[in-house]
């Protein structure tokens, strides 16, 4: 299996406006530098302290996308590189994200995570909930975060009409919110969803991201 043919090939299924995430959990170090001397820049890991590990040995130009749940005691170890945070779920998360941005003199973006899917293991928010959040005096207060947009997984179906079904939802979620409340910021902006079985339907539906690990990689190896 080449990685980079299997990269390019599906870059070449998605329209040069959707960013394309490659998932890099679970892999070694030279599977990422393989696809970064082929030009892949954006790579997403779900554990902190992985990510900590692969930017410390990577290259620096390197943008990592923290797309998995984090705890707040974590968010230390990677405000200081962390290029997109997609997973918020709590205005206390928040909370901790605009600290550590203030003590590494920098603005953290991260997505709000709103939960679109049937299982419940899924987190996040739902509009309403997210609604409270920004219209609070305390998320006003956070100087150090910027909310880029929105991030949602669909559930584990092989039930097309549902995963689009739950992708409207999101969309339609994103533009109440930029309406509302981001209307004179560009930089709200971001749809992430779609991932490597659903990522064309989350495109067709308005998403702007897609997280694609195992259509790159293979499939993941959690006994290393």
């Amino acid at each position: 299996m080449n990685l980079i043919e299997n990269y390019w090939r599906i870059k070449k299924t998605i329209p040069e406006i959707v960013t394309l995430v490659a998932v890099s959990k679970t892999k070694p170090i030279s599977d990422i530098l393989a696809l970064y001397e082929a030009g892949v820049r954006i790579f997403g890991e779900n554990k902190v302290q992985e990510m900590q590990e692969k930017y410390e040995q990577l290259p620096k130009d390197i943008q990592w996308h923290q797309i998995g749940h984090l705890q707040s005691n974590k968010v230390k170890y990677i405000a200081a590189f962390v290029s997109l945070i997609h997973a918020v779920d709590s205005l206390k998360l928040l909370q901790t994200i605009n600290r550590e941005g203030i003590k590494h003199n920098r603005v953290i973006p991260v997505l709000m995570q709103i939960f679109i899917a049937t299982e419940e293991t899924k987190f996040g928010l739902n509009c309403v909930e997210l609604e409270a959040i920004i219209q609070s005096e305390e998320y006003k207060q956070l100087k150090n975060i910027q909310v880029c947009g929105l991030m949602g997984m669909a559930s584990n179906t092989e039930d097309e009409n549902q995963i689009t079904t739950e992708f409207k939802a999101l969309k339609i979620c994103f533009d109440k919110i930029k309406q509302q409340y981001f209307e004179l910021y560009s930089t709200f902006k971001e749809i992430s969803m779609g991932m490597s079985g659903d990522y064309l339907l989350a495109i067709q539906e308005g998403s702007t991201m897609v997280r694609v690990g195992s259509s790159i990689f293979g499939e993941r190896n959690y006994h290393q």
